[in-house]
């Protein structure tokens, strides 16, 4: 994929993330600035958004008047630590566009997103409020980011190793299921089990989420033999009455429903004797 002329800026300007805010600042000032960010980060992730400017500028080493003279609120900081946070991540994503191994450089970039985000939870919640964010800084940020890991997304798709049917959208809703796993995992730098699972399922030729791939044996909601619109049941073979609204029924009753659930554990228990 291509990129215009105003799409690279964008990426140059990712790639700088202090550029647009501290390049006409005298060298201590931008020193200065770059230190609150710094604190700032550590900040919100241990203690969460409710953390002081007072407490952000002892972190620093700076003065009050310092953190204000940058940043005139919270909102103003929280804004430009956020920026910085996914700006990070857009330039990582674009060092990887021409790796030899695309969908290797996808999936790990992947795994970084994921092990990078859990320990910022207050700030994540604040962008999912409704009180007016992500600002327009932020929504110029995260549209570089999309772009960017479409991009990635793309040529490992093109390369074979990722599942051709995947969009952006399903890799933004996987990355908040792992992020959530990681918290309740207790997992920190490295990638949990599980999340791990989860994102190998984006890998070509898995097939975690093919419905074609589950069992149908305890799906009471298909009629015997596959056919939704018709049948009977499997167990009197009287014919089936199919209500235009809710679940298909397999069954032509509650009592042939348990009775087949009656013999499908018989039949497992007969299997483990068996054994």
């Amino acid at each position: 994929m291509s990129s215009s002329p105003s799409t690279e800026a964008g990426f140059r300007h990712a790639a700088d993330v202090s550029a647009p805010m501290a390049s006409g600042l005298r060298i201590d000032a931008r020193r200065n600035r770059a230190r609150v960010l710094a604190a700032a980060q550590r900040a919100f992730a241990e203690s969460g958004t409710s953390v002081s400017l007072a407490e952000i500028a002892r972190r620093a080493g700076v003065g009050a008047g310092t953190v204000h003279r940058h940043f005139p609120t919270k909102t103003d900081l929280l804004e430009a630590v956020l920026q910085q946070r996914i700006d990070r991540l857009t330039a990582r994503a674009l060092t990887l566009r021409d790796d030899p191994d695309p969908a290797s450089a996808f999936l790990g970039f992947c795994a970084e997103v994921v092990t990078r985000t859990p320990g910022n939870k207050a700030m994540c919640d604040l962008l999912d409020s409704d009180d007016g964010w992500p600002r327009v800084l932020l929504r110029d940020a995260g549209e570089r980011f999309h772009l960017a890991l479409a991009q990635l997304l793309a040529a490992a798709q093109r390369a074979g190793g990722v599942r051709a049917d995947l969009t952006l959208a399903d890799v933004l809703a996987i990355f908040t299921g792992c992020v959530a796993i990681q918290r309740v995992s207790h997992a920190h730098a490295e990638l949990s089990r599980p999340a791990g699972m989860l994102l190998a399922a984006m890998r070509a030729g898995s097939a975690v989420t093919k419905p074609e791939n589950f069992s149908g044996g305890r799906n009471e909601s298909v009629p015997a033999g596959g056919n939704r619109d018709g049948g009977r049941c499997p167990i009197c073979s009287t014919e089936l009455v199919h209500s235009d609204i809710g679940r298909p029924a397999r069954y032509c009753s509650s009592a042939c429903r348990q009775k087949a659930h009656r013999r499908r554990r018989a039949a497992r228990a007969g299997a483990v004797a068996a054994d």
